[in-house]
């Protein structure tokens, strides 16, 4: 089957989870931290005893400060240097003679190992997992073993903040000398239909001892609802110190697909038996459902969907790139209210846990491994160890990650400055690609171009199963007319900027603004960008296309963009417009409050009436000049109304707003947008209020009121209980509100936390991308009127209590239970 030319179709089921063998063991707990170089820290008799004590995950960089001397184009804060991290544990010694492995999920990065200062491995890639065998290096007689990691992260090696540290879980493995390889299950289906799916299951069992092992393969399935569902078992013979694979396939009848809205996740259990022995057990989840590809769309258990996507980095803003699965639990959640389907993993690797949410939630994932190949973007970038790190570490992504039905596409690259390479670039495109292909034949391969027509011209996006276009909406017309047989999509779009609540007038076009903010109009961008409507029109205009990736659905910290420096520039600084030191992109803000722009999507993305009105209605001094208003809804109709009076009623699609627009491959300076609606409003104080109306009934509403002087506090939180676990979150919105409880779009108050009970306050944040004041404090400025408090548990049950008080403002009191 040539490549391009006919409909593949790629049925699956896939695993999801962490994949760990019954005995893994959490290496998080414990750990003693020093950031600095220091000579020897490798030695298991060097003394610690005045290094910090920690748990993972752990950033060392988000502690901050802020500091100028820092590059704000990775988000001003100290990530790089020397960071050591030690751990002191005992084995028992009925252990020797196992196989003892230890595995890091992520550590930012050049991470060396040592156990009792023997070196076992390094791993330059941050965000690779990998694991090594120390079983040699152990003391078994339950004397002290130590493991010390060194991470050294080089400056001007990242276009965004990294994060710095061992960054996600690490794990303890004690096994049998016959155990299930890392990663070692692979699940697909060759056939899925409404009756049955057939089960194939691909397991590497690893002999470490010195003579050869039979041993009883044992596989067994269970449906979302615990039931058994199916169950086989084999032998095999595995050689000494060698590799053997176990091949079987079952059927399940009427398999529940995992969907959008039907995620349904089966679980397997996975068993290696020496007769009655069990060696190993290895725990999975899955589930099962079909997808497919041609030119004229993406399909998922054979319907056409669209990618309405976002592009994510790996940051959680105030907490930084340390994973807590509560916090990507809370970004996912608040991407699919915005109508989000999809994510790409911009531009690495993602954690587990993503991936594992995704799974849950029903979200489709385009795992991308890559923002640089051999050629540099930043000096010390990832070029660096590309030749020969690049092809082991796509491999080991793609053993990792090909399990989880979220995933439908892998990612070879982002930007990758070979476009405009004539005779090596495609050649490094195919080599990846078919690692790719070797490693998971059910699935294709993609990559974000943004050079166009270099990487078509150049044979470059032809190695790749399906070519994403950065910022190039208006070709993709012209694409499908030179290249017919190669499937496209809108890999990474828009890229409009905003700040929450932060209204500039009169509407023009800029550059820059002397605020260090951007208005929530919706119009500006770096030359490449456009507004979300160009998107929409052309996605319209062009069918075929499978959708976008909208750069981004969250802010990140790092690249300030408009402000500070010129993308993919090599001398990497962007302090020209400090303290802006991170992202405008988001449709919301670092603080995971949505800005307008996410109304904007979820005007297009989502079917249940909405309705939603900008600007705030605080502009004494302006009384009787014209706000502009805009609404966004998926009603058919919305009608404007001020202090009680109507400004008229307006049809969507219809009643088009005319955008200012300034990028690259569009000559017009405006664009009629049929996606918003708007008024002319002279203005004057109270209260403007839009109705939406579907099939000429009201549906929905939406109220805006002059807001007073600040009077009080007002706390909300995303969860009443939590788990006392020592890791789960509450997220506590603070707001700033006038006597009557209304917003005040303008406060930037000081707010002072206090807390007690079974937790601790470990973040802070209020969305202002150009601030300085420090992520964990017992304190925080408003900005447009609000800010944001993290709570953790502690391992304890009972309950947390936060206060917050501000001069002149009444306080306010909010608990949270921690529960088993």
């Amino acid at each position: 089957m040539k490549k391009h030319h006919l409909l593949f179709c790629l049925i699956i089921i896939l695993t999801c989870g962490p994949n760990l063998q019954a005995q893994d063991q959490n290496f998080n707990a414990s750990w003693l931290f020093y950031n600095d170089q220091v000579a020897g820290a490798e030695s298991s008799d060097f003394d610690d005893s005045e290094w910090r004590k920690l748990d993972l995950p752990h950033d060392w960089a988000i502690e901050g400060p802020f500091d100028s001397k820092y590059n704000a184009r990775a988000g001003g804060l100290p990530f790089h240097g020397t960071g050591w991290y030690r751990k002191h544990f005992t084995i028992p010694e009925n252990t020797e003679g196992k196989v003892v492995r230890i595995e890091f999920e992520g550590a930012m990065y050049n991470a060396h190992v040592w156990v009792n200062g023997q070196l076992v491995g390094n791993r330059p890639y941050g965000y690779i997992g990998f694991e090594f065998d120390i079983s040699p290096y152990l003391n078994y007689d339950g004397s002290d073993n130590v493991v010390a990691v060194r991470l050294t992260p080089e400056d001007l090696s990242s276009r965004w903040y990294p994060g710095a540290g061992i960054y996600r879980s690490v794990w303890l493995k004690i096994d049998e000398p016959v155990h299930i390889a890392q990663w070692g299950t692979y699940i697909t289906t060759p056939t899925v239909t409404d009756t049955k799916a057939v089960v194939q299951n691909e397991t590497k069992v690893v002999n470490k001892s010195d003579q050869s092992k039979t041993v009883s393969i044992r596989q067994q399935y269970f449906d979302p609802q615990g039931n058994e569902v199916a169950r086989i078992e084999e032998k095999i013979e595995i050689a000494a110190q060698a590799t053997a694979t176990a091949s079987s396939y079952v059927n399940v009848g009427k398999p529940q697909r995992w969907d959008l809205d039907t995620p349904n996740l089966y679980s397997a259990t996975t068993t290696v038996l020496d007769d009655d022995k069990v060696l190993d057990s290895y725990q999975t989840r899955f589930g099962i459902r079909s997808i497919s590809y041609n030119t004229d769309g993406f399909y998922l258990n054979g319907r056409k969907v669209r990618f309405n996507g976002v592009c994510l980095h790996h940051d959680n803003g105030p907490l930084g790139a340390a994973v807590y699965r509560r916090a990507d639990e809370r970004k996912l959640q608040i991407m699919k209210d915005m109508g989000v389907n999809a994510i790409r993993t911009s531009h690495n690797p993602p954690s587990r846990e993503l991936l594992e949410l995704c799974d849950e939630l029903g979200l489709l994932v385009q795992d991308e491994a890559f923002d640089v190949w051999k050629l540099a973007k930043v000096e010390n970038g990832y070029n660096k160890f590309f030749d020969q790190w690049g092809e082991i570490d796509l491999r080991d992504m793609i053993l990792r990650d090909r399990n989880h039905p979220s995933i439908v596409m892998w990612s070879i690259g982002n930007e990758i400055i070979e476009q405009s390479d004539k005779q090596k670039g495609w050649t490094v495109a195919k080599k990846l690609n078919d690692v790719c292909k070797a490693t998971d034949p059910t699935r294709p391969t993609s990559a974000g171009f943004n050079w166009y027509p270099a990487p078509y011209d150049n044979n470059m996006a032809q190695q790749v199963d399906i070519a994403g276009m950065n910022y190039k909406p208006t070709k993709y017309s012209e694409v499908r007319g030179n290249y017919p047989q190669l499937p496209i999509y809108g890999s990474e779009t828009s890229s409009c900027t905003s700040s929450r609540g932060v209204y500039h007038l009169p509407i023009e076009k800029y550059q820059t603004h002397e605020s260090l903010q951007v208005t929530s109009y919706d119009l500006i961008g770096p030359p490449w960008a456009y507004p979300p409507d160009v998107e929409f029109y052309f996605q319209e205009q062009n069918p075929f296309s499978m959708g976008e990736f909208i750069w981004t659905g969250f802010d990140y910290l790092g690249e300030p963009t408009p402000y500070g420096g010129k993308d993919n520039s090599t001398n990497g600084r962007w302090n020209g417009h400090w303290p802006s030191r991170s992202s405008y992109f988001g449709a919301v803000d670092l603080s995971g409050f949505p800005k307008d722009r996410f109304y904007l999507y979820q005007s297009q993305w989502t079917e249940e009436p909405m309705i939603h009105l900008l600007p705030h209605w605080n502009w004494q001094g302006m009384e009787g000049e014209n706000i502009p208003v805009y609404s966004y809804t998926n009603c058919d109709e919305a009608e404007l109304f001020v202090n009680g009076k109507s400004m008229g009623r307006k049809v969507k699609g219809k009643d088009k707003t005319t955008l200012l627009v300034d990028f690259l491959r569009y000559e017009p300076k405006t664009f009629d947008s049929p996606y918003r609606l708007s008024w002319e409003v002279p203005y004057e104080a109270g209260s403007i209020k839009v109705v939406g109306y579907k099939d000429g009934k009201a549906v929905e509403e939406k109220e805006i009121r002059t807001a007073g002087a600040p009077a009080k506090i007002s706390l909300s939180v995303d969860r009443s209980t939590i788990t006392a676990d020592g890791r789960d979150l509450a997220y506590v919105t603070v707001r700033i509100e006038d006597k009557d409880g209304n917003l005040c779009p303008n406060a930037d108050n000081l707010v002072n936390f206090s807390v007690s009970g079974t937790g601790e306050l470990i973040a802070v944040g209020n969305g202002n991308a150009a601030t300085t004041e420090p992520f964990q404090a017992d304190y925080r400025k408003t900005f447009s009127g609000m800010a944001l408090a993290i709570l953790r548990s502690d391992p304890q049950t009972g309950k947390i209590k936060l206060k917050a008080t501000g001069k002149g403002l009444k306080s306010a009191t909010i608990s949270v239970t921690t529960n088993e």
